[in-house]
């Protein structure tokens, strides 16, 4: 028998409601303020790239999420109720996965057991190496992963490739979001675009999606909403469809915070009573 609360929360989201949202995150290094009042919302099906200039909180901001940190203020709700985040794995456990930039490959390992390292499949007490190879090659043709084996050594993959493997890790615990941390950095056009259609795929299996990049030429290919942090606080959420670069980089760089602009604010602003 359904669970009538797990019924309301698949509901929700049937109802357009958000998978993960974040709500007023704040946190605060000793006298150092990183996020303050931040505001997010992932749909299933969705990639919204999150943008900014460095130091304007993002990496705080994914790793509160990813549970590495712990916010101080707001609330962070998973398919429409509060949860609490403490440490990685209860990120883990609701359905978030992380792919940090560093990758965190074992480069000695083969790619079967990189695949399933920490997660390995057993069969009284022994390693069923048969069936980790068997769900590694299903896992790899159904994104369309494209390497000579997945019984050679990580190390001998390039830098596309030992990308597509992390994403594809990720994946294995079957997660509903995927933080995806400068996926492209450092690679070169061809390995950019591998990496650019596994977003694609993994938004064709429903995930949600949050991408970290500073390249708007990738943001603008696979991303259906950008999210621009400036300063630790949120500076613009923009559909990407009918959303020109320009708008976008001038969010992240302040460029719409002028004098102008100020002064048209205060224009609008409500009168005193009996001031003209």
């Amino acid at each position: 028998m359904t669970d009538p609360v797990s019924r309301s929360y698949a509901s929700a989201l049937a109802d357009g409601e958000p998978v993960l949202a974040l709500r007023g995150i704040s946190k605060r290094f000793g006298a150092v303020q990183a996020l303050t009042d931040v505001e997010l919302e992932v749909h299933q099906g969705e990639v919204v790239a999150l943008v900014g200039d460095n130091g304007a909180g993002k990496s705080t901001l994914v790793k509160s999420i990813a549970g590495v940190h712990t916010i101080d203020d707001g609330q962070i709700e998973w398919e429409g109720r509060p949860v609490s985040v403490h440490r990685p794995q209860d990120a883990q456990h609701l359905g978030i996965a992380t792919v940090y930039q560093d990758l965190a490959l074992a480069d000695n390992l083969d790619v079967v057991a990189n695949l399933f390292l920490g997660r390995e499949l057993t069969t009284h007490g022994t390693l069923d190496e048969v069936a980790m190879e068997k769900r590694a090659q299903e896992l790899l043709d159904t994104l369309s992963i494209r390497i000579p084996s997945v019984r050679i050594p990580v190390a001998s993959l390039s830098g596309g490739q030992r990308q597509v493997v992390a994403i594809a890790r990720s994946l294995i615990g079957d997660p509903k979001v995927v933080i995806l941390d400068e996926p492209t950095a450092a690679l070169g056009v061809e390995q950019t675009a591998q990496v650019l259609d596994l977003v694609e795929r993994l938004r064709g299996r429903d995930l949600g999606v949050i991408l970290i990049s500073h390249n708007m030429v990738d943001v603008a290919a696979v991303a259906d909403t950008v999210a621009v942090l400036r300063l630790g606080r949120n500076n613009g959420t923009f559909p990407m469809a009918g959303t020109t670069q320009e708008t976008i980089i001038a969010a992240i760089t302040g460029a719409t915070d002028n004098a102008v602009t100020r002064r048209a604010a205060r224009a609008t602003w409500p009168r005193p009573e009996g001031e003209a």
